[in-house]
């Protein structure tokens, strides 16, 4: 009966012992689920923005934005327990995923402008090579804090509370926090709400303000999302057998002439070599109005503009994102029909993709992309190749060049052109994108600036217009500089001039609100005009043969290559005829702004153009996605034209003359991309 006893009276001391242990558990189960996602967001934003005090006036700023973030982190935290059942073993694996997210975002900020996206993590190894080039006390500091940060959550697992959750209420947390990601990753109806309640904005054409605003974990989120692009409610083969029939009909732009279709007359039988130059940031300063300079610092744009065909592309971009101007107008593809915020060069060239470069390459000529800066940047080393180029130059194969601030010099790049166009026997296309006034502009890199500006300026907008408006100038002469060399050439030759978008003057767009271009630092409060101005580039275009001027008010960067190709007199593509059908009824077309034939701006494409906007949509998604039925139908040759063959021969063969010599690729004393 004494044995029988005795463990009824161990059973109530047992359980008085039980429960203040699993109540104890409990609480710090719930601190620590939450209390880490708090510190972590503060941390992962301390790393990014670089300063505690304006970490802290973020977050006092912004609480619902600073909570939607730690939403996430805890959603993040309480997926890895799910599968891990350790608070602390989680808790460093989310420490460590979180701290990677923010230190892969600061170096990219500091080398490209750009912060960290979804797609980056698809990048192929050279492009991620971002992380060897960024050295300094900031940067290891960085990596220390992230590396010490996880150290410490895991020796907490000596002094948490072992929890032990049931497997099916894991596995419950597991299906919530997963789900609530994937719900604000796509941003379902009920995740738009809680975004549209806590007020936040996307603002999808200026990620680093994106980002600066919102969180960095949220953004990430958000941008989700941007890699998907979904099939066109109508693409089908029979949608585009009907483009392709009435690209075919004789009120269409296809023309079933031979290659050679080159108007010759003025040309003395020759194709003439065609020049594509887009200049790093380029733009007009003298267009702000409350600003003055000491004398003009574009005179040769300025007079190109009187006397050759000229006018203004709609750009997709501001102050950054160069490569997606580069698709536009090398594919005829428009970025208002991707993501907001996506970048093709990165997430949707993977392939052969029918352009300009293969094109002109069909035609005889040989075509040459030339950029002064490495080729990795914007993955153009490889893009180049499945966009048809036969051959790509980058700053790893300029011989000893000039630099003037932190890049290659556009002076440079010019003689580059010349070079390379006296050597070829054949015509050649070339595209060429500077680097030299690449921002940002606060550092006065160009020593006394040459050009005085005078306005209702702040000290610092002052010498950051100033230090922009001398690289400005220099991309000018660089142009006259063609001008001079092939005026009196016997090779017929165009060029083709325009910027890729407006520079970022300054942080809240400084210089543009203190001049007068622009009435808010608020992008959602920019009137239509006003989304017009930020986004327009002057295009001038020069030849040494005989064109009829032409006035151009807007075109989108897109539609540039069909209009280049009738100035030529030359056979238009499938792709690009389908451009000039729609660039005659809205020749602006961006995300935000659409800009009819009679240059009245929209929000919304206008009905009567619904259509023909559908059937560019489709287009664009057979040649990017879909399964090519454009190229069963029409231009088989060029729409399914694979990589070519010999692509880079000449700079890739060890035995080059560069090679040889053992040239140099980047200039010692040239500087990384900062942030834009």
């Amino acid at each position: 009966m004494h044995l029988n006893l005795k463990p009824r009276n161990r059973l109530p001391k047992r359980t008085k012992k039980t429960r203040p242990a699993r109540l104890g558990a409990t609480i710090s189960f719930l601190l620590f689920m939450i209390g880490l996602p708090l510190i972590s967001v503060a941390g992962m934003e301390l790393l990014e923005r670089g300063s505690f005090t304006n970490t802290i006036q973020w977050i006092m700023s912004n609480q619902a934005f600073y909570f939607l973030n730690v939403g996430l982190s805890f959603c993040l935290l309480a997926l890895v327990f799910s599968f891990v059942g350790s608070l602390a073993i989680s808790g460093s694996i989310t420490t460590l995923l979180l701290g990677l997210m923010a230190l892969i975002s600061y170096m990219k900020v500091k080398m490209i402008g750009e912060p960290f996206f979804p797609w980056d993590i698809l990048l192929n190894k050279e492009s991620m090579d971002i992380a060897s080039l960024v050295t300094g006390k900031a940067a290891l500091l960085r990596i220390g804090a992230v590396a010490l940060a996880v150290i410490v959550v895991l020796l907490l697992r000596w002094v948490l509370p072992r929890v032990t959750l049931p497997v099916i209420s894991r596995i419950g947390l597991g299906l919530f926090s997963l789900y609530a990601l994937y719900a604000f990753g796509v941003k379902t109806p009920l995740a738009g709400k809680i975004l549209d309640h806590a007020g936040v904005n996307e603002i999808v054409w200026n990620q680093q303000e994106n980002y600066a605003n919102n969180g960095l974990a949220l953004a990430f989120t958000l941008n989700v999302k941007n890699s998907i692009v979904p099939k066109p409610e109508t693409y089908s083969d029979q949608s585009i057998a009907a483009v392709a029939a009435s690209l075919e009909q004789p009120t269409g732009s296809v023309q079933k002439a031979s290659k050679a279709s080159i108007s010759a007359d003025s040309l003395n039988g020759k194709k003439p070599n065609v020049i594509f130059v887009m200049s790093e940031a380029f733009w007009d300063p003298t267009l702000l109005p409350n600003v003055k300079f000491s004398e003009d610092p574009l005179p040769t744009i300025h007079r190109l503009q009187k006397e050759s065909t000229s006018g203004y592309l709609l750009s997709p971009q501001f102050g950054g994102g160069t490569s997606n101007v580069e698709f536009e107008v090398l594919t005829g593809n428009s970025m208002s029909l991707l993501p907001g915020g996506s970048i093709p060069y990165q997430q949707y060239v993977s392939k052969p993709v029918p352009s300009l470069a293969s094109y002109f390459a069909e035609q005889g000529y040989k075509s040459m992309g030339i950029h002064s800066y490495e080729g990795w940047f914007w993955n153009r080393n490889t893009v180049y190749k499945d966009l048809g180029f036969q051959s790509f130059k980058s700053s790893e194969h300029f011989e000893n060049p000039e630099t003037k601030g932190y890049f290659i010099s556009d002076a440079e790049v010019a003689r580059s052109i010349i070079d390379e166009v006296d050597k070829t026997p054949d015509p050649m296309f070339i595209y060429t994108v500077t680097m030299q006034n690449h921002g940002p502009y606060d550092d006065p890199r160009y020593g006394e600036n040459q050009f005085k500006a005078e306005g209702n300026l702040t000290p610092a907008a002052k010498s950051i217009l100033e230090t922009y408006t001398q690289g400005a100038h220099d991309a000018d002469q660089s142009l006259q500089m063609l001008i001079d060399h092939y005026k009196d050439s016997s090779e017929p030759t165009m060029i083709v001039f325009y910027g890729d978008h407006l520079p970022m003057l300054g942080l809240d767009y400084q210089v543009y609100k203190e001049a007068g271009f622009i009435q808010s630092s608020n992008p959602s409060e920019w009137s239509l005009e006003e989304v017009k101005k930020m986004h327009s580039i002057p295009l001038v275009m020069w030849s040494n043969f005989d064109q009829p001027k032409q006035d151009i008010p807007l075109l989108s960067d897109s539609f540039l290559g069909a209009h280049v190709l009738d100035m030529l007199q030359m056979t238009k593509p499938a792709n690009f005829a389908l451009n000039a059908q729609l660039a005659a009824q809205v020749p602006g077309l961006l995300s935000n702004l659409v800009v009819d034939a009679d240059q009245s701006l929209h929000t919304k494409v206008p009905d009567s153009t619904k259509s023909l906007l559908e059937d560019y949509r489709n287009v664009q998604y057979d040649l990017l996605f879909g399964k090519q039925y454009l190229a069963s139908y029409i231009d088989h040759e060029y729409l399914s034209k694979s990589v070519q063959a010999s692509y880079n021969a000449e700079f890739n063969d060890p035995d080059s003359a560069l090679r040889a010599e053992g040239g140099s690729s980047t200039p010692s004393e040239a500087k990384p991309v900062s942030a834009q």
